[in-house]
């Protein structure tokens, strides 16, 4: 998602009171299960490339994932939020690899990002979420702070490794930064979605090296630097 730097651990998505579907135990009683929960997520995303999202109910997942429906609500009181978990889980596969050069880098990046949107449970889920989203402002705040802000920070980090490797200056207006990483990320995000689930159109390390390649077009210095060199 060469070594790789993984996301640190600030940025990784906390136990929160109030994120019912986060890995912590909540409140009192027996310690949640670290097995029964990846037996959950596990049996939704399952569920979602047979059945999509209309066919998928709690009920069923419940089934799949061998425990009661009522372990289950406990954890995920809505459909909503245990998809949004359940594809958050998948994207958290996803690492930002030092290979040498920024280019490599969002090569790497690209094409697992792309490899995910590919499978069946990731296209019905999020083509889903994204329609359920639209009329749902607490859904949205969770699909931003499950799935959108951990990606951010692999764009954060390859800007690190850029600047580290000499390919980038330094930083010296971290509210324009910050600004700067989410564009980037929107733009890479948003074009292989666009492509892959909107377009159907595949996505080759051929388009990939295309898109990096007029990504990174106004900043010459960064384009074809062999891993030698950094």
């Amino acid at each position: 998602m060469a070594p790789t730097t993984r996301q640190p651990a600030e940025h990784q998505d906390p136990p929160a009171a109030d994120a019912p579907a986060s890995p912590a135990a909540r409140g009192k009683g027996r310690p949640r299960s670290a097995a029964a929960d990846q037996a959950i997520l596990d049996a939704t995303r399952e569920a979602l490339a047979e059945l999509g999202w209309g066919g998928l109910t709690m009920g069923d997942v419940a089934q799949r994932a061998g425990v009661a429906k009522t372990t289950l609500y406990r954890r995920w009181p809505s459909k909503s939020e245990l998809v949004v978990d359940a594809i958050a889980s998948l994207f958290d596969q996803l690492e930002c690899a030092d290979r040498g050069s920024l280019q490599a880098d969002i090569e790497a990046v690209v094409a697992r990002f792309a490899e995910l949107l590919t499978l069946p449970e990731t296209q019905a889920a999020l083509l889903a979420l994204f329609a359920e989203g639209s009329r749902d402002p607490q859904l949205r705040r969770r699909i931003r702070e499950r799935i959108v802000q951990p990606q951010k920070v692999l764009v954060e980090l390859g800007r690190a490794n850029a600047q580290a490797r000499g390919e980038m200056d330094p930083d010296r207006d971290p509210a324009a930064a910050d600004e700067e990483i989410g564009i980037i990320f929107d733009t890479i995000a948003g074009t292989v979605e666009h492509r892959l689930l909107v377009s159907g159109e595949p996505v080759t390390p051929e388009w990939i090296r295309r898109f990096t390649t007029l990504l990174l077009g106004p900043f010459p210095g960064l384009l074809h630097r062999p891993a030698a060199e950094a």
